[in-house]
């Protein structure tokens, strides 16, 4: 009985430290990369609130999104969503959003606008 205790505590170990670990090397991408300089806050008031609630992303917000990255915008999904202010809501749901609004921003960016 002694060692299912000790396989217990050592699995809850693990995952504290997984969870710390994810939340540094998300900080340290963000830092890295400069993420939270390179999208105003209208923009991105924009992306989160077609991620994290429902709205829509403007073109023009789009190409900020675009050209903030893929890697900080996932970065900084994850850290928004390792904060506990969103513990009740569903990351899977969130992340797919996420990966939806992206993909729909970067089919916006890349389809050739219509001539004149």
């Amino acid at each position: 009985m002694a060692s299912l205790n000790v396989y217990f505590v050592l699995v809850v170990l693990f995952l504290i430290c997984a969870a710390a670990m994810a939340t540094k090397e998300n900080d340290q991408i963000i830092k890295d990369n400069n993420c939270e300089t390179k999208m105003g806050l209208p923009c991105v008031l924009e992306a989160f609130t077609s991620i994290f609630e429902i709205g829509t992303i403007s073109s023009k917000c789009c190409g900020g999104l675009v050209g903030l990255g893929k890697v900080c915008h996932s970065a900084l999904v994850k850290r928004t969503l390792e904060n506990p202010l969103f513990k009740d809501l569903s990351p899977a749901t969130l992340i797919a959003k996420s990966i939806q609004t992206w993909n729909n921003c970067l089919a916006l960016i890349d389809s050739p606008s219509p001539s004149a």
